[in-house]
């Protein structure tokens, strides 16, 4: 599926190719951490199915649980994380997060990573009380 996307501010701007059916809601406390919230959505693609249109990102590495280096790119000036990916050469995956895609109400999450350190709650949330607007 083709998409694109966009940074907070817009000033960043890209297109990839992604597979509909890799959607992952990742539980991660490293996602819960950088999304501010329970969890963060993405879907990968290849490094070559994924292209920058506009904006320059920045990169900080992360080592994860797992002791790897991962690189989590956003845009400085609004702080929105794009994607994070391996260090290094070769064959690269780069994980892109749903919340910046265009058709993002399109993807529908197909599977739960890292969940065990899912917050407890969240299998109560759709009995919360809901509000359509603030």
């Amino acid at each position: 599926m083709k998409i694109d996307g966009s940074c907070h501010c817009g000033n960043l701007t890209f297109e990839a190719v992604i597979d509909p059916e890799r959607v992952r809601i990742c539980h991660c406390t490293d996602c819960q951490t950088f999304s501010t919230s329970a969890f963060r959505i993405a879907s990968s693609c290849a490094e070559e199915d994924f292209r920058l249109l506009s904006g320059k990102p920045k990169i900080y590495i992360k080592t994860a649980e797992s002791g790897n280096h991962r690189e989590q790119v956003f845009y400085s000036e609004c702080g929105t994380h794009i994607y994070a990916t391996s260090v290094g050469e070769g064959p690269r995956k780069f994980g892109i997060r749903i919340a910046t895609l265009s058709q993002r109400n399109e993807l529908t999450p197909t599977r739960n990573i890292w969940y065990r350190s899912a917050q407890p709650w969240l299998k109560d949330i759709a009995d919360l009380p809901n509000t359509e607007t603030q």
